[in-house]
């Protein structure tokens, strides 16, 4: 590092390197080829229900993979992307691994930054989580089991949606919507996502990144989280996620901090592509399966 530190003790340029995973991981292409081949598998699971809109806006959709009985717990997935890319097509996969433990899987799709601010890509995730639980039902889900999980910026997603205000959203809304949640390989604290070249598509100003900072927002009830980061991640995915459960322990929310050996950033979520993994079978213990 030889330019001016602009947070703790990294310059831009180390800054950016901790949140660059493409150029962390050279193999980052065999995981997206892996990811692919597996999305058009569970794409071909039965009943598929695709596409499905929670909102107005033409990103606002939402596919739901049923588990084989109803009443069913729901797990709502969160893609990643840095908040600029990717949809919910590209992580249909983790049916695979969701599905068979006895959860209908609904993996939301959101618009992206620069077209929305980071207040409008949470606000759509609230939403959809609302929707969700208004409309359970009628795809055989229980709207008293709803869990929701997400990788990368989909953990910070994941974070805010277990942190809201659900009366925003319909005085009829319960208080604790979300039952349990799992944020994986997630950014919980913004103000060094601002100040890396990440925020020349999120246009992030410092009042926006402590806003939408679950550190600094953390939930208030105590439906249990789990904080999984993978052990080969860098040393500000490891800070984020361990400064994240001690804010969660100081409010006495359940939280485990899973910690996930042999790991990177793109191999933890390839967790989700079996019932049987270690995160997985986590993921089932909370919704009690």
């Amino acid at each position: 590092m030889t330019g001016d530190t602009v947070f703790g003790a990294y310059d831009r340029a180390a800054l950016d390197a901790q949140y660059d995973n493409r150029a962390r991981y050279a193999d980052h292409d065999v995981y997206f080829r892996n990811w692919e081949a597996a999305n058009q598998a569970a794409r071909g699971m039965p009943n598929l229900r695709a596409n499905i809109s929670y909102g107005p806006g033409p990103e606002e959709t939402l596919d739901i993979f049923p588990a084989g009985e109803s009443p069913a717990p729901v797990h709502v997935f969160i893609h990643g992307g840095y908040w600029q890319q990717r949809t919910k097509d590209d992580f249909s996969f983790v049916a695979q691994g969701l599905v068979p433990l006895g959860a209908h899987t609904v993996v939301i799709n959101y618009a992206l930054a620069p077209q929305v601010t980071m207040d409008e890509i949470v606000r759509q995730n609230r939403a959809a989580l609302a929707w969700i639980w208004r409309n359970a039902p009628d795809f055989g889900g229980d709207p008293d089991r709803i869990f929701v999980s997400g990788h990368s910026a989909g953990g910070h997603l994941a974070a805010m949606v277990m942190a809201a205000d659900w009366t925003a959203f319909g005085d009829h809304l319960p208080p604790d919507l979300g039952k349990g949640g799992c944020a994986i390989s997630g950014l919980y604290d913004l103000e060094p996502i601002r100040l890396t070249y990440l925020n020349d598509a999120l246009g992030l100003d410092a009042e926006a990144a402590a806003r939408n900072s679950p550190v600094l927002h953390p939930p208030t009830r105590k439906a249990p989280i789990i904080v999984a980061v993978g052990a080969e991640e860098s040393e500000e995915y490891h800070r984020q996620a361990g400064d994240f459960v001690s804010v969660l322990t100081s409010r006495e929310v359940p939280c485990e901090h899973f910690i996930a050996p042999g790991l990177n950033h793109y191999s933890i979520i390839d967790q989700f592509m079996r019932p049987d993994t270690a995160l997985s079978l986590a993921v089932g213990r909370q919704m009690g399966l």
